[in-house]
């Protein structure tokens, strides 16, 4: 067996000494990170006006009437085939709980990615977001309340 020398066991030890030291400071992971910044888009309020068009209508019976219904009453054709039954739009005690921007990432990002049902698509890549925000005001006039 062949004997180490004396350089490696005292490299081996600064080693050993300089990864306890560094693991033991007293700052997390959490507070070294730099703070997360909300995307521009979260902070920017809703643009005034938003106009509800028939082209507005249009995209919601497009892409939103599948599972939503056409009134928004979430009894759309796919509805009976999810396991999570889709929001009914025209209740407003409930969606008066809601603020715009809680409907615009659920648009955006999809479901799951705010805690809701993981059904409900992203259509962050499918349309922009100043349509998003036509949807949201859509969404609105449906069950004729305001935001929070």
């Amino acid at each position: 067996m062949k004997k180490s020398s004396p350089t490696f066991i005292l490299s081996y030890c600064v080693f050993l000494i300089v990864v306890g030291i560094t693991g033991c400071s007293e700052k997390s992971a959490e507070e070294t990170r730099p703070p997360l910044k909300s995307p521009a888009y979260l902070e920017e309020a809703t643009p005034e006006p938003v106009v509800v068009s028939e082209k507005t209508r249009e995209t919601y019976q497009w892409y939103c009437a599948q599972c939503h219904g056409i009134q928004g009453k979430g009894d759309g054709i796919n509805a009976k085939f999810l396991t999570v039954p889709p929001r009914n739009h025209t209740k407003a005690k409930y969606l008066e709980t809601r603020t715009d921007k809680q409907f615009f990432e659920a648009i955006k990002f999809g479901g799951l990615s705010v805690g809701r049902a993981p059904c409900m698509p992203a259509w962050g890549n499918t349309m922009s977001d100043s349509t998003i925000h036509e949807l949201v005001r859509y969404i609105r006039e449906l069950c004729q309340c305001e935001a929070l």
